[in-house]
């Protein structure tokens, strides 16, 4: 016995009878039992995870004395892992459906070039450039099952994917998942650049006469053996698993079919070449019969592709009558001849050979060319749409309601064709009595749904009419219709002259009343009022829709107007015209404005006061919404007639509150400061309450770059806004004879209600004024007496610090307030560090601390140019990062509460020491050890691991201490170069979690 065999008998007798969980592999290998675990019931772990396994053990990067990363070794131990997968897939009969269901692309990428190179095919060389005729049969297979991979793998990349509900973010996890993703597109960008070269090798498979064979277990275990002791049995004919030349040429013929039809997509000249290997696949399955054990094709999805290449490529040598209804269909819609659609439709509805959902599908197609412009279409979508009707009707089914909305506005030329449908649909003779009874209730129900009496004659006198109602229900149709229309006399024979009743007076009244709802155009509506006031004088045709609606304090002027003609037209165009402006069609808006104007001059100066208003408000949102948003300042008459509005003092003039707000916000938002602050006359400030606020805003702008001394108009709004967020309390005694006190959310003591102030706000834009309220606010938040956790701001000191009777104040709408405020100028700016951090510290005392976290990281993200600068100190200050580092501890990811601890000005060895104690730690741990450059933090953490026993973090921990670049001897700037290095990487990860 050789030492070798010794020592193994030596190693095998004294191991235990279970592997170790490090060896198993080597386990299965040496005691021959992979065969014996492949052919269990139930194997576990499963073959795909087998191969997965031993492919990653095998390509595991190895780390030399030098601590760098090498390529994984070319030794004993690899090679025999490779050769245990290439068994299990050989167990697998290499099924490529199998293996592409389990096996991710940079797995079965690895598997399938192992076997190309155990199977003697040469390295580098191209697969297009070697003659497959000539190469032994297992190797030309190995070939063929990769490129079959290749163009398959190709075809299923250009599905669209479900992506996979994400869990909880880890940056391990994140890492790896990126990674894979990485070198799965980086396998794809190579096989599509080589897919043209697959198809070749795969077209020339086609070609071959011969039965093939792939690699067993046995054959893989000959070619592991020494090469003298094979005798060339692996490259004879009769070596591995035999594959008839039918059952490759039909899988290969499936497979380049299923290219050629994605190539398709962008060269339709290929469905041509996707047709023919679909209908050879067709064939050979038929010759290959169910018993093949190595073909597997999925027919059912064969059969789709040949019914789409029948559709898409017709064959050349087929009459109109052989093809099917389906590429009927489809070469009528592409040459545009919809009326052969119609016919092949109508002709449908006696054979129901059409499924319902195609002939759907062909009518959305047709809807949307006909939205898309082509007016033309509009009478075809109709066409089409009443013969799916007929089809519903006759199967039973409920009308759909896009025939409803066409057949709303009927005409002689539709009853007639929806009648010919009716007819030619259905056989009289042949017919079901069911089916027969749907088509008389439908066209029952269609006379009822009609108003125009000449066209319920039309159908009532058609003959499949009289041939499907007996006499009796003809008979109940007219009474019902009588009752309907009890002054019309309708008898039962057809009428000659129907075409000649003329319309009922209530039939054109509802017609122009609808026209009255749809117009925006102010001369048509006039003319409309004219004709419906010359029908009748009973009606009030302002309250035709109830959709028109006019601000109270301008009705009772408008409705008092005498002329009912007037005073409809002057409702109308007002009613509209604030309908345009809302939704802001303002060049329409601003037609219905002017004749409005133009009319009310000639007899009442008091509306045309109120037009002149509405249209400086409609200018002001006119400018705002369109060159504002860019910038550009309003015209100086805009800003003139907003002074002149605020100035007015004309009597009697009602006046809409909104006005008043939207031109003191145009002021404050323009920065007109100026004339905010000295040039207002002093009644305005008494009478109107948005002026005085818009005044003090104003003032306190202007004062801020003063000595604090200087600022008195910021106390005297914060007296204002103190009043408006104050409660009036009310003292009741109750029942038992004890007094309780009773808040009043909404306070009368203010200038104005707190609802009326945010709604203000809320139109404001200008960053400095948003910044002066938002400061306001969060520091009356803070004064309550029970707070814990401080929101800070920029301007905070410029308020008083305390309030002398702190009851009064409602503090719980202040704290909405604040939220609502911080809400809103995001929405105006999302880059505002300042209000980020606001709305962080919101999170942050409310106990949210991973959204605090995220606003944190946003605040100093969009300062930093992502962190690829440094961030500002009074962006992070010691009291944000503290507040991340609570955040953190909070959330249990210790190992980034001792690196935040590193940002402090001075560092927080004992946060940072007692947070690396802890074991629970939900973050990355020691894959974040590269952030860290404070070497003591470093030397804390090889002590603590060395206590713990615990090598690997140990020896990560050195190789961070060994960093050339944090050794103390350096000078000052390399030092703060590296520490400003890993802050940039930590806050870059940290944001990705976060974010």
């Amino acid at each position: 016995m050789s030492a070798e065999a010794a020592d193994r008998e030596a190693a095998t007798s004294s191991r235990p009878c279970t592997p170790p969980q490090t060896c198993w592999f080597e386990f299965l290998l040496e005691e021959s039992l992979l065969e014996k675990h492949l052919l269990k019931p139930c194997p576990d772990p499963a073959p795909v995870q087998l191969i997965v396994q031993f492919l990653e053990q095998a390509s595991k990067p190895s780390v030399n004395e030098q601590n760098q990363v090498q390529p994984p070794p070319d030794n004993k131990r690899n090679r025999i892992l490779k050769l245990l997968a290439l068994k299990v897939a050989a167990h697998l009969k290499w099924d490529l459906d199998i293996l592409e269901k389990s096996l991710s692309v940079p797995v079965l990428n690895m598997l399938l070039n192992e076997l190309l190179c155990i199977s003697k095919v040469p390295p580098g060389t191209k697969h297009v450039d070697m003659d497959i005729a000539t190469l032994p049969p297992t190797t030309a297979m190995a070939i063929l099952l990769y490129n079959r991979w290749a163009i398959r793998t190709i075809v299923q990349s250009s599905f669209p994917v479900k992506q996979a509900k994400p869990g909880p973010p880890q940056l391990s996890v994140m890492n790896q998942m990126q990674q894979e993703k990485e070198l799965t597109e980086n396998i794809l960008k190579v096989l599509k650049e080589q897919a043209a070269d697959s198809i070749l090798v795969l077209e020339a498979a086609l070609k071959l006469n011969k039965d093939l064979y792939v690699h067993t277990m046995r054959t893989l275990d000959l070619l592991a053996m020494e090469p003298g002791m094979v005798n060339g049995e692996t490259e004879s004919s009769t070596a591995g698993l035999k594959i008839k030349t039918e059952e490759m040429q039909c899988q290969v013929c499936y497979d380049l079919g299923a290219v050629y039809f994605q190539q398709g997509s962008t060269n339709s000249a290929v469905y041509e070449n996707a047709r023919e290997k679909f209908f050879r696949t067709k064939e050979l399955i038929a010759e290959i019969g169910s018993l093949s054990l190595h073909c597997t094709i999925d027919e059912k999805r064969l059969a789709g592709y040949c019914q789409a290449c029948d559709v898409l490529v017709p064959s050349s040598d087929s009459t109109s009558q052989q093809l099917t209804p389906y590429s009927q269909v489809h070469i009528c819609l592409r040459s545009g001849n919809y009326q052969e659609v119609i016919k092949i439709f109508t002709e449908d509805n006696l054979t129901f050979s059409l499924p319902v959902q195609f002939r759907q599908s062909v009518l959305r197609e047709l809807f949307q060319k006909a939205q898309q412009g082509n007016e033309a279409l509009e009478e075809i979508c109709f066409k089409v749409c009443a013969c799916n009707t007929v089809r519903d009707v006759l199967e039973g089914r409920t009308i759909s309601v896009q025939f409803n909305q066409l057949f709303l506005r009927s005409n002689k030329e539709k009853i007639d064709f929806l009648l010919e449908v009716c007819s030619r649909s259905i056989n009289l003779e042949k017919t079901s009595d069911s089916l027969k009874g749907n088509m008389a209730a439908f066209l029952k129900n269609v006379c009822l749904g009609l108003e125009d009496l000449q066209y319920v004659f039309m159908i009532s006198s058609h003959e499949l009419f009289i041939t499907l109602l007996k006499d009796e229900e003809r008979k109940l149709l007219v009474d019902q219709m009588r009752k309907r229309s009890p002054r019309v006399n309708l008898c039962i024979k057809p009428v000659t002259s129907f075409y000649d009743i003329p319309a009922s007076a209530s039939v054109n009244i509802g017609q122009l009343e609808h026209q009255l709802i749809l117009s925006v155009d102010p001369w048509r509506i006039r003319q409309i009022l004219i004709e419906l006031h010359g029908m009748t004088s009973e009606r009030q045709f302002w309250t035709v829709s109830n959709k028109w609606e006019v601000p109270s304090v301008y009705s009772g002027v408008i409705l008092g107007i005498k002329d009912n003609l007037t005073r409809d037209l002057v409702y109308i165009l007002m009613a509209k015209g604030l309908h345009c402006s809302t939704v802001k069609d303002f060049a329409h808006a601003k037609q219905l404005f002017a004749a409005c104007l133009e009319l009310v001059t000639e007899f009442s100066p008091k509306l045309r006061q109120v037009m002149l208003n509405e249209m400086l408000l409609l200018d002001i949102h006119t400018h705002e919404a369109g060159t504002g948003q860019s910038g550009e300042r309003p015209p100086s008459d805009l800003i003139s007639r907003v002074r002149g509005y605020l100035e007015m003092r004309l009597p009697d003039i009602p006046l809409r509150q909104v006005i008043a707000e939207e031109c003191v916000a145009f002021m404050l938002n323009w920065r007109e400061n100026e004339y905010l602050t000295l040039q207002v006359p002093a009644f305005l400030l008494q009478s109107n309450p948005y002026v005085k606020l818009g005044q003090l805003l104003a003032a306190t702008c202007k004062e801020l770059p003063g000595p604090k001394e200087s600022r008195r108009t910021a106390k005297d709004l914060w007296e204002v806004v103190v009043q408006i967020c104050s409660v009036s309390s009310q003292h009741k005694r109750g029942n038992d004879g004890r007094v309780s006190l009773i808040k009043q959310r909404e306070s009368t003591l203010g200038i104005m209600y707190r609802s009326e102030l945010l709604s203000f706000i809320k139109k404001l834009r200008e960053p400095l004024v948003l910044t002066i309220i938002v400061s306001l606010f969060v520091k009356l938040h803070n004064v309550r007496e029970d707070i814990v956790n401080d929101i800070t701001a920029e301007h905070i000191s410029i308020w008083p610090s305390s309030i002398p009777n702190l009851q009064s104040v409602d503090f719980e709408a202040v704290a909405i307030t604040v939220k609502e405020l911080v809400r809103y100028t995001l929405s105006i700016n999302p880059n505002n560090h300042s209000w980020l951090i606001i709305q962080a510290d919101i999170y942050f005392a409310t106990n949210q601390y991973s959204a605090a976290l995220h606003y944190y990281l946003q605040a100093g993200a969009v300062c930093s140019d992502f962190f690829n600068k440094a961030v500002p100190p009074d962006v992070y200050t010691d009291q944000v990062i503290k507040r991340m580092i609570k955040c953190c501890s909070l959330l249990n990811c210790h190992t980034q509460v001792a690196i935040l601890c590193q940002f402090l000005r001075e560092i927080d060895y004992k946060t940072a020491f007692k947070s690396l104690q802890e074991q629970n730690s939900h973050d990355a741990m020691d894959s974040y050890y590269d952030y860290i450059w404070d070497v003591t933090i470093l030397e804390y953490l090889t002590y603590l691991h060395h206590k713990r026993g615990e090598t690997d973090k140990r020896q990560i921990a050195i190789k961070a201490i060994g960093q050339t670049e944090l050794n103390a001897s350096n000078p000052e700037e390399v030092l703060q170069l590296a520490a400003q290095r890993r802050k940039k990487k930590f806050l870059q990860a940290m944001a990705k979690l976060y974010f």
